[in-house]
């Protein structure tokens, strides 16, 4: 039946292509920003938002320049944050509750808030084995979204979209992200690798990244390195400025009066695109291909003539993209990946990974200016935190799998602060407008 049904579908392709082509010329004629970006990556304004906020470039003359990226999260710039957490304290929670409620918890109200995260880390019974084993997949991002339509099915107030409930509702959600994409692994681990089966549970006293690594590894075990670096890691994928694909889906489905099961779903399903939250597989995938072809990590020759191969569609996927530099807002630097490079540091040394961490180094060194060469783009060129994150989860031993889904038990909050903040500004659905250029017949 597949096949009849795949070669059914082949057959119409040519019909759809022929139906739904638009001319390119129409969407300058009428003024539409594709991708809603103008010429000039700039985003087409759709919301106001005091959550978070990114800066890319500054006023200098009356004209707009490049600058140092900025993030800021609810008024605090997010290296002050992260600088502001002691060498080993984890921040996870504490940055959340900055998110979804707007202000820096005190001492008292982030032991409460850490508390009843930790209560909530607690799935329905029998949850894993008659929800995430039965259907294990490689996708875990598709057993995650799975998994949270089917939580709704256990709360009996699911489409009570009143804002103390969705908060209540986004919150058991962040406890139970960990879970749900550990969990979903694992059964994948077993049932389609052949690998022992392991479900240890989470641990209410333990952190966010805490719970992470315990949960992943049979011996439980991890460093205090391992969990402060996993730690800044969630906290600088947390939120990014309210404009990401996934952070407008949520706002768009919140505006629909949806519940929060839904519209997590639905950020889920956008976030698993691989043009939106699988980056940082695209850069492990180029880094093994980068260490077959070049012998000396310390040969900068030798890189950079590699590197052009990349950028002439000559080698690795030929696409000519030098995956993990450049942002589609950051110019000059990223703000995530200046703070994540000290902890990437750190961990490399502790993880005997020096060599590897050069060849990183030697790449983002280089890559700007054969880019802004071949390429001739010339507001600026830098790596971003993907570039980094992929290396960080392979030296935590943290499966490629797994990759998105931590991006998701990090990005979360942010969708959460997002929906709150939807309910309670405006009662609007949003209703984007797309003009018909259809022949009458």
């Amino acid at each position: 039946m597949m096949d009849l049904m795949n070669d059914y579908a082949k057959r119409q392709e040519e019909i759809c292509r022929k139906n739904d082509n638009i001319a390119p010329r129409l969407f300058e004629e009428y003024g539409v920003n594709r991708g809603l970006r103008d010429e000039n990556g700039n985003g087409v304004l759709t919301g106001l938002t005091n959550i978070s906020k990114i800066k890319s470039s500054k006023i200098v003359d009356g004209k707009k320049v490049p600058c140092d990226g900025e993030l800021w999260y609810r008024g605090y710039r997010v290296e002050d944050l992260i600088g502001s957490l002691g060498t080993e304290e984890l921040g996870f929670e504490k940055i959340a509750y900055l998110l979804l409620m707007g202000e820096l918890p005190d001492k008292r109200k982030e032991e409460e808030f850490k508390k009843y995260i930790g209560k909530c880390r607690v799935l329905p019974t029998n949850f894993t084995r008659d929800v995430i084993m039965k259907a294990p997949t490689e996708d875990i991002m598709n057993s995650m979204t799975r998994s949270i339509l089917t939580l709704e099915s256990y709360d009996e107030n699911a489409k009570d979209i009143s804002v103390s409930n969705s908060l209540r509702q986004c919150i058991q959600l962040i406890s139970e992200f960990p879970m749900l994409a550990v969990y979903g692994y694992n059964a994948y681990n077993h049932y389609e690798k052949n690998q022992s089966m392991f479900i240890h549970h989470p641990d209410p006293n333990l952190s966010t990244a805490e719970n992470l690594l315990m949960m992943m590894r049979p011996n439980k075990k991890y460093t205090k390195t391992e969990a402060k670096v996993l730690d800044t890691a969630l906290i600088l994928h947390m939120e990014h400025g309210g404009g990401n694909n996934s952070t407008f889906t949520t706002r768009v489905v919140t505006s629909s009066g949806s519940d929060t099961y839904a519209t997590i779903a639905a950020a889920m399903s956008s976030l698993k695109g691989p043009k939106h939250g699988g980056a940082n597989i695209k850069v492990m995938e180029m880094m093994k291909d980068i260490r077959a072809h070049v012998n000396d990590y310390s040969d900068k020759e030798e890189i950079s003539a590699y590197l052009s191969k990349i950028v002439d569609k000559e080698a690795f996927d030929k696409k000519g993209l030098i995956y993990g530099m450049g942002h589609a807002v950051y110019s000059l630097s990223d703000p995530r990946e200046r703070v994540f490079k000290q902890y990437v540091e750190k961990l490399a040394a502790e993880k005997h990974r020096e060599e590897d961490l050069l060849l990183y180094e030697n790449i983002e060194e280089l890559a700007p200016a054969i880019i802004a060469e071949k390429r001739h783009i010339f507001k600026g060129v830098s790596p971003n935190v993907d570039f980094y994150s992929g290396f960080v989860y392979d030296m935590l031993g943290i499966p490629m799998e797994l990759y998105t889904a931590i991006f998701a038990v990090a990005r979360i909050v942010g969708w959460s602060a997002h929906r709150i903040e939807e309910l309670i500004g405006t009662d609007k659905i949003i209703r984007p407008a797309y003009m018909s250029v259809m022949e009458e017949k």
